[in-house]
């Protein structure tokens, strides 16, 4: 659901981009709390350990955008593709899920022209903003009214995934509406986006429940959305079922953090190979918005990408005429570069709040 350049007037993309900086500015701060393995569940602080969540949320990022290379079938002469921002809100945190997505938009669009630069804004307000956003309200609500448990957890990530694809298709309607650069009946564009939407929230949701409940069964506590997720113990007192009073507060030795190398290797490892390998098999069909610009007449105000001709364009190689070799190169170097981006911006936030601390635990010493 890329946006390119040319579908909304300047006026609409340049507000788009101060919405955009503005989510990416109040995500930074969120996000150094959430690096920093500050939040808090029922059962206590979040047991992530800070040094490991930065490199997670930088292959979170990778994932999303190996994964975004999968377009899937899901109408006669449509596809869809993961957004992410349901996926990485609660793997790594709604602040956090937004500079994921937003890194992925960003290095698609300066290096693979997927996605306008005039559009950036549009497309980080839409894919990564409003995703999370509704994504994070919808899991955070159903975890509250049904029954805790992992399978509570996937089914949640399940729906909020689905409900917030349509959500950033009906918004970018809305935008349209505002901004758009061609005399469309917006009531047939809504319809339209909201139907075919509705189908890749389906896959969308399908993918997220996947991926959140394969690490949920090896380490549950690397999910952001399962921290503090536990059953009370019951007794039965009566005849009836009842909460088992708490145990006695104890003190205990700290336990060593688990290491969380394996995970980080295997999510990179299967990153490269659906990016390099499976993705020349994904469904060659335009996605949704493509598919409702052409057929609506969105797509007469379509621009040429400004890096069209870039050697990494349309995520191919240039100079490799094999196209499964060119796309499987290209693939393979957009997950390298997102993960050491996405990392490198993480670690560099996470700092930020460490650093942060110290200064106030000094200034506070000095009073003492």
């Amino acid at each position: 659901m890329h946006v390119p350049d040319g579908f909304l007037d300047a006026p609409t993309s340049v507000a788009t981009g101060a919405i955009a900086a503005a989510a990416v500015a109040v995500s930074l701060r969120g996000a150094r709390r959430e690096l920093a393995g500050s939040v808090t569940g029922p059962a206590g602080p979040a047991a992530m350990g800070a040094e490991r969540t930065a490199p997670l949320a930088g292959l979170t990022a990778a994932f999303i955008f190996a994964v975004q290379m999968l377009n899937f079938p899901v109408a006669a002469g449509t596809s869809g593709h993961l957004l992410g921002g349901a996926l990485a809100a609660i793997l790594v945190g709604p602040f956090t899920g937004v500079l994921c997505v937003s890194v992925v938009l960003l290095l698609q669009a300066i290096l693979f022209a997927d996605g306008g630069l005039t559009a950036l804004g549009t497309n980080i307000t839409c894919m990564a903003l409003i995703t999370v956003v509704v994504a994070h309200l919808v899991f955070r609500t159903l975890l509250r009214v049904l029954p805790a448990g992992r399978s509570t957890v996937t089914a949640s990530a399940f729906a909020a995934a689905l409900v917030s694809v349509p959500a950033a298709a009906l918004f970018f309607t809305l935008l349209y509406a505002i901004g758009g650069t061609t005399d469309v009946p917006i009531g047939s564009v809504a319809a339209a986006m909201g139907g075919v939407h509705v189908l890749i929230g389906i896959g969308e949701g399908v993918i997220t429940a996947l991926t959140v409940g394969a690490v949920i069964a090896v380490r549950p506590d690397l999910v952001h959305g399962a921290r503090g997720l536990h059953r009370p113990l019951k007794l039965m007192v009566n005849g009836e079922l009842v909460d088992a009073p708490a145990p006695a507060a104890t003190t205990v030795p700290a336990s060593a953090p688990r290491s969380s190398r394996a995970v980080w290797l295997g999510g990179l490892a299967a990153s490269l190979v659906l990016a390099g390998f499976v993705s020349f098999y994904a469904s060659a069909s335009p996605d949704g918005l493509e598919k409702v610009a052409a057929d609506k007449g969105i797509d007469k105000g379509a621009e040429e990408h400004a890096v069209a001709d870039g050697p990494l364009a349309d995520y191919g190689v240039s100079g490799v005429d094999d196209a499964r070799l060119s796309g499987g190169l290209a693939g393979v170097i957009g997950v390298g570069v997102t993960a050491a981006a996405g990392t490198g911006v993480f670690v560099v936030v996470r700092r930020r709040e460490n650093s942060g601390r110290e200064d106030a635990a000094d200034r506070d010493h000095e009073k003492v």
